[in-house]
């Protein structure tokens, strides 16, 4: 069963204000509640449709099909704002990570951009994202949903980005970002992971990167239409930008 105070509770989670508060978060869909289940996050509570019913499932539904499965879930503290001093421990990867990459996320605002970024940063075994504070919410609902499960499998934080990555210079990092004026990327050696921490920042949707987050680049990159003398769109999508990206450095480093 469900009771009313935990039909109000899950429907009041729809808004950030009241996740932070409450440090919970909606988790959708028998493989969602599976993979949160075996994840290290902490889950609360688990209802089904068998249990509690189809009139209740969906008062607590934020789909327009309300799925057979939903859970509340304690949000992780790993993924708050970082300080500096938390910098060179949030670069840190595993003994396994042969090919040490990093996102960095600047005012990434669109839920679904964000759920899919995650999504691709898990497929191509992303160490870590690092994002600005005004990127949309890790928890909003139609962010968990895009990601399919890899936002318990990718390693999140929110950072001062412009601090973040001079820290990260200042350590032999190469940040990467895509400018109209970047060089081919098709035509770059991109360096390999024995050089230092490589950071790949995706810029905002509308302004792209960010002049104070565009003079930390060190390394502009470019990618290129087809025919590359013929341009369609004015520019491409925000996760499809970075599962293009992201998919070059994984095969130049194979």
């Amino acid at each position: 069963m469900i009771t009313n105070k935990e039909i109000k509770l899950v429907r009041s989670l729809s808004q950030k204000k009241f996740r932070d508060e409450e440090g919970l978060f909606v988790v959708e869909g028998e493989k969602m509640v599976a993979e949160a289940s075996k994840s290290g996050f902490q889950v609360e509570q688990i209802w089904t449709r068998d249990e509690i019913g189809e009139e209740a499932m969906a008062k607590i539904s934020s789909l327009d099909s309300p799925s057979p499965a939903l859970a509340l879930v304690r949000q992780p503290s790993a993924i708050k704002l970082l300080s500096e001093s938390d910098f060179a421990s949030a670069l840190e990867t595993s003994p396994s990570s042969k090919s040490p990459l990093f996102l960095a996320l600047d005012s990434i605002r669109d839920p679904g951009n964000l759920g899919t970024i995650l999504r691709v940063a898990d497929w191509f075994g992303i160490d870590a994202i690092f994002a600005t504070p005004d990127t949309v919410d890790l928890f909003n609902p139609k962010v968990v949903q895009a990601t399919m499960g890899a936002i318990f499998r990718v390693r999140f934080h929110y950072c001062p980005l412009p601090g973040f990555l001079k820290y990260a210079l200042a350590h032999s990092a190469s940040v990467y970002g895509t400018f109209l004026d970047g060089e081919n990327m098709y035509n770059k050696q991109l360096s390999p992971s024995s050089e230092g921490a490589r950071i790949v920042v995706i810029g905002n949707e509308s302004r792209g990167i960010s002049p104070e987050v565009a003079a930390l680049v060190n390394e502009r990159l470019y990618i290129p239409p087809f025919p590359a003398d013929q341009p369609g769109s004015e520019s491409l999508n925000a996760a499809v930008a970075t599962a293009i990206v992201l998919s070059e450095f994984r095969r130049q480093n194979q």
